[in-house]
């Protein structure tokens, strides 16, 4: 008798520990890690090593990042990207509701799946997570969402974002694009250079900003026109310097 309520102790101690303890202490460790990240640079990401490991046969492939805040990033590529990524943005609280039905509605009447991540889940997603898709990863994806909205706020999300954003093979930010593209600064690029590393998205991988295909080119004349449209944040500098 003393055994079994012995074994049974322990298989309670168990239970308690799977589902309580290693619970809260994801729960604390996630949580000092977005309020650390909301200071410091993102020093490297899952994709990043994910990307190293899938390339780990080409001598050539090395990964390409340079960290800059946002007021050296300058206005141009940030509204360009947003009006390619998440025209709502500013506005949202980390979920687009709207796109997301759009997205169901469309997928219900026999179109194509897209994506309707915003801008703050794709940042969630590419510093804490892996881009694998499964129920489990979206669940944890919602979680930084929120966290991040709650204790970063929207221009440090940009600000990651910005940074983090894989632009092309072993290139990780804007600031690295713009060097390996056109040899200069992210903040010196030219509306139509801004325009053409954002349309690059979401296949950096596929798409060339110096090489544009037609859908490329198409998708720079959609973000232009919704670049004029687009309030411009009074955190993100000044409306005079988007789009000359």
């Amino acid at each position: 008798m003393s055994n079994t309520k012995s074994i049974k102790s322990i298989l309670k101690r168990c239970v308690y520990i799977l589902l309580v303890y290693i619970p809260l202490f994801c729960l604390l460790t996630s949580l000092v890690a977005i309020i650390v990240l909301k200071f410091v640079p993102v020093p490297y990401t899952p994709l990043m090593a994910l990307r190293s490991i899938e390339y780990r046969k080409d001598t050539d492939y090395h990964i390409r990042r340079e960290w800059k805040p946002l007021h050296e990033i300058g206005p141009q590529v940030a509204m360009a990207v947003m009006a390619s990524e998440d025209i709502r943005f500013i506005i949202h609280r980390g979920f687009d509701w709207k796109s997301i039905r759009q997205a169901r509605l469309e997928h219900a009447a026999g179109k194509e799946l897209r994506g309707a991540s915003t801008i703050t889940q794709q940042t969630a997603k590419n510093v804490f997570l892996l881009p694998h898709r499964s129920w489990v990863r979206k669940g944890l994806e919602a979680c930084f969402t929120v966290g991040i909205e709650w204790l970063w706020g929207k221009k440090r999300i940009l600000e990651v974002y910005l940074n983090v954003v894989e632009m092309g093979p072993g290139i990780f930010g804007v600031e690295a694009a713009a060097q390996r593209y056109y040899q200069k600064p992210a903040k010196e690029l030219t509306a139509r250079e801004a325009m053409l590393l954002a349309s690059c998205l979401p296949a950096p991988r596929q798409r060339n900003p110096l090489h544009p295909t037609p859908e490329m080119e198409e998708r720079v004349e959609t973000i232009e026109w919704i670049m004029l449209l687009l309030p411009v944040p009074e955190w993100l500098s000044k409306a005079e310097n988007i789009i000359p």
